[in-house]
């Protein structure tokens, strides 16, 4: 694919595939985007020692694969009133593989948070969890917070902001998709990933806790500047807490229509390829969750 980068979504026929389809709809139409839907038809290694079967399964999954593709199409035509490009696309290969060749060229690349063939109860699967690790473009969770899993389509995005890479080209990214969809953007700074209890010193009126706080409003601010110009419509709120970065986070979600952070904050080991927060956001968060990696 050339020219502009559509939004990539992969399908598989699961429920949490149908809401990731209709939030990339969304999402393409709010920045005048492209959707390429895409499914993966893999074909298990020990059915090619029976040619025939082999053969008759293949086919079987390919007719599947097709009609699971016009479906998606309709729906992401039905879920938007604005006219949308649209293409499908089936391939044969092993599906981890095939959306992480397509992240090169994407915009982003949209996955519900569960699909068929994982055991009950595994909330995230080894296909989003590679994407994630190994994508070269933005990975979108979508997650809800109602019983029928459905994203919300309302509420400010917000953005985890550490002073890193990731979190660098997280607020890039954040900023962008505040300004399409005229929503707000709350920018969280956490600064300690350890609760120290106040017998040991570190109180509100502690002189080194105070001065750990400016330091990290700083931090926040200087991330911030230069987007307020460029985005002069995004209405920003601040926030510098001291608390476990997941817990603040995850409190946000509860009432964000995206959550964007980094694959990786400062804290994190050289060598990790999806940090702690992150990891853990991707499997309870109440709303969809954004991960940007630093070369994204």
């Amino acid at each position: 694919m050339t020219g502009i980068k559509p939004i990539v979504v992969g399908v598989d026929g699961s429920e949490s595939a149908s809401a990731a389809v209709a939030w990339a709809a969304r999402a393409a139409a709010a920045l005048s985007l492209p959707l390429h839907i895409v499914t993966v038809v893999h074909i298990p290694a020990f059915y090619y020692t029976e040619p025939y079967l082999a053969e008759s399964f293949k086919e079987e999954l390919e007719d599947t694969a097709k009609a699971r593709l016009g479906s998606a199409r309709v729906h992401a035509k039905q879920t938007v009133d604005e006219p949308l490009d649209i293409t499908t696309e089936q391939f044969e290969a092993k599906v981890s593989q095939t959306l992480i060749e397509l992240s090169a060229n994407a915009h982003m690349v949209v996955l519900g948070s569960r699909g068929h063939g994982e055991f009950t109860g595994l909330l995230i699967g080894s296909t989003t969890s590679a994407v994630a690790a190994h994508g070269h473009c933005p990975l979108v969770v979508v997650r809800g917070r109602t019983l029928d899993g459905q994203p919300p389509t309302e509420g400010p995005i917000v953005v985890g902001v550490d002073g890193s890479e990731s979190s660098r080209a997280a607020l890039e990214v954040a900023f962008e998709q505040a300004a399409a969809r005229g929503a707000s953007l709350v920018a969280v700074n956490v600064w300690s990933d350890v609760s120290v209890q106040p017998s040991l010193g570190a109180s509100p009126d502690d002189p080194l806790w105070s001065s750990i706080q400016t330091g990290e409003e700083v931090v926040l601010s200087e991330r911030l500047a230069g987007y307020q110009e460029r985005y002069p419509d995004v209405t920003v709120e601040r926030v510098v807490a001291r608390d476990r970065p997941v817990r603040v986070l995850s409190e946000f979600a509860e009432k964000a229509q995206l959550i964007v952070v980094g694959s990786r904050g400062r804290g994190g080991f050289k060598g990790m390829l999806l940090g702690s927060t992150s990891n853990a956001l991707l499997h309870t968060a109440d709303c969809p969750v954004m991960i940007v990696r630093p070369d994204s």
